[in-house]
């Protein structure tokens, strides 16, 4: 491998990690530091490297921006009007106490299916805070357990864009790589539930105060059998601690501040204002369904016309309508207009939903600078070409077969970020090779899109997305989000392996 190359890789890494961990400055300046000093060592032009971070941050931002925005105002919604926590009463109730995180995880799984891991985090997150509010505790294992179940479809189950192109390429069958995706999405989803309930006590006093108070509020013992702890001079609670609540109490059954005090007091004569779990579904369901319904119809009119791969197709008159509607963005903003029009009552005025969605607004600001730098850092090492280098390098090593597709993908993304480019670049390399490599297309597919799951961090921007709303930063949030990525990237070694006997 060009040593050029890698030191522009090692150095680039590093000033993330000294400027993140070592200094007063944060991640999104971090991430633009080392995507010029990327630049720079690998021996691009001054003006290349700045039209790359000005056209990734730009890209990325253009994909997930908007989608981030609506996403928090729509969450903004469902916190202030008990939407969220009347979801959380039923998910406590339907699953039992302890059942959570694998219900977030499943969850997460099925919602990433036919959604961008991204958008669906950023539309299920709700639901993980409310049921930790109501816990009191075991925020940090549910986001975990949430994110990385939408890591394991988006890697893994077509119609899935990255698996799906994984597919075309080296024309594996998408019916077999559908099957064996969710096979190996069932089987590593212990993995990720294990993982995260071992990690996330270990995390939770590394909660980002702001967080904390946002998950949490009033409602924090000070330890087992404590009552609850008064808020203090500056919102926080006394003792700082989070447990769970007394012996013999359930998380549907403790008191707790009322969830939708901030709509305030109804005027003489209006009903008290209640939220009821089928309604408050409906702001999530909607958008989920819409986007659902596009992915799959476009999937369906894809395979009718076999063009797949997505060259030449001519969406029909149904399927385009559903693109329109089941955008990401689309299907959000029917989303907030339900969650605006029906979960608040009618005396709320109008200035105080502005008010909340402008706190929303506030609050999405700097996760999406951040995820912006992330894109801007991946375009920078796309451009310089340290992925493609890398990728031809392990193609020229003497390995097991179907280690080959695993590897390079593991590689590649670990140098630029992006699961969906990492393992569309593996297939691209290992297309030539497979006949040679004595394993089936199918199998190929699988290392490409299990590689392509290795070690989140800082140059993916779903690391931000994640980390930034689980609280989580510095060491705790490569411990926690870096950790559960490579656990299951880990787990689908053996797997895999297993899988070269049957396939």
């Amino acid at each position: 491998m060009d040593l050029q190359l890698l030191a522009a890789l090692v150095l680039g890494i590093a000033t993330i990690v000294v400027i993140v961990l070592r200094t007063r400055l944060d991640a999104f300046f971090a991430l633009l530091v080392a995507a010029l000093v990327t630049g720079f060592v690998a021996g691009a032009p001054a003006s290349k490297v700045i039209d790359s971070i000005t056209k990734g941050f730009g890209n990325t931002l253009g994909s997930i921006g908007i989608v981030i925005g609506l996403g928090v105002g729509l969450g903004k919604i469902l916190e202030v009007s008990g939407a969220a926590d009347a979801l959380a009463r039923a998910f406590v109730r339907a699953l039992g106490i302890g059942r959570e995180p694998w219900a977030m995880g499943a969850t997460g799984a099925l919602v990433s299916i036919p959604v961008f891991c991204d958008s669906g985090y950023v539309i299920m997150n709700p639901l993980a805070r409310s049921i930790a509010r109501r816990k009191r505790a075991g925020y940090v294992t549910l986001a975990l357990a949430l994110g990385c179940g939408m890591t394991l479809t988006h890697h893994l189950v077509p119609p899935t864009p990255g698996p799906l192109g994984v597919a075309g390429i080296l024309g594996a069958d998408l019916g077999g790589l559908v099957l064996s995706g969710l096979a190996f999405a069932v089987l590593l989803l212990p993995v990720v539930v294990l993982y995260a309930r071992w990690i996330g006590p270990r995390l939770e006093d590394s909660l980002l105060p702001e967080v904390r108070e946002a998950v949490y509020g009033r409602a924090v013992a000070a330890g087992p059998g404590a009552a609850l702890a008064g808020p203090t001079a500056d919102g926080t609670t006394a003792g700082g601690g989070v447990a769970e609540g007394a012996a013999g109490a359930t998380a549907a059954d403790e008191p707790e501040d009322d969830p939708a005090r901030e709509l305030g007091t109804p005027p003489d004569g209006a009903k008290p204002h209640r939220v009821g779990a089928l309604r408050a579904l409906l702001p999530l369901l909607v958008p989920l369904v819409l986007i659902i319904a596009n992915t799959v119809a476009t999937a369906i009119d894809q395979n009718a016309q076999g063009t797949l791969d997505g060259e030449g197709y001519d969406p029909s008159p149904i399927p385009a309508a559903l693109a329109f509607v089941g955008n990401p963005v689309v299907a959000l903003l029917v989303g907030l207009v339900l969650a605006v029009y029906g979960l608040l009552p009618r005396w709320t005025p109008r200035s105080q939903v502005g008010g909340w969605l402008a706190q929303a607004a506030a609050s999405a600001g700097l996760i999406i600078l951040i995820t912006g730098a992330g894109g801007a850092l991946g375009e920078v090492l796309r451009a310089t070409g340290v992925g493609d280098e890398m990728a031809k390098t392990i193609a020229s090593w003497s390995l097991p077969g179907v280690l080959v597709p695993f590897l390079i993908a593991s590689l590649v993304r670990i140098a630029q970020g992006s699961g969906t480019v990492a393992m569309i670049t593996a297939a691209s390399v290992s297309a030539p090779l497979v006949h040679g490599l004595g394993i089936s297309p199918l199998l190929a597919a699988l290392g490409c899109c299990a590689g392509s799951m290795v070690f989140s961090y800082f140059n993916d921007s779903y690391f931000w997305v994640v980390t930034r709303f689980a609280g989580l930063d510095g060491t705790a949030a490569l411990r926690g989000w870096s950790g559960i990525t490579t656990a299951v990237w880990l787990g689908s070694l053996p797997l895999l392996l297993l899988a070269g006997v049957v396939l």
